[in-house]
């Protein structure tokens, strides 16, 4: 088993298309579920010249919101 195997189907998502080229920016992050117990973030998936938008990750995933923290790209 890899690491790989045991992530999130969306970090996984969003590993591959840095790993491709592509870069990303935060659309949108607030508080979810009752009590604001968890955090969702949006993200817009860019063409590797930062330009156009190609697809939406919208996500809850702990690791995502810890990569997007990071500022990773």
């Amino acid at each position: 088993m890899t690491a790989e195997d045991t992530q999130h189907p969306d970090l996984q998502r969003l590993l591959r298309w840095e790993d491709a080229g592509g870069t990303w920016s935060v659309a949108a992050r607030h508080t979810v579920g009752s009590g604001g117990a968890g955090e969702e973030v949006t993200l817009s998936l860019l063409t590797c010249d930062g330009g156009e938008e190609m697809d939406v990750l919208t996500t809850q995933d702990p690791a995502v919101l810890q990569h997007v923290d990071r500022g990773a790209q």
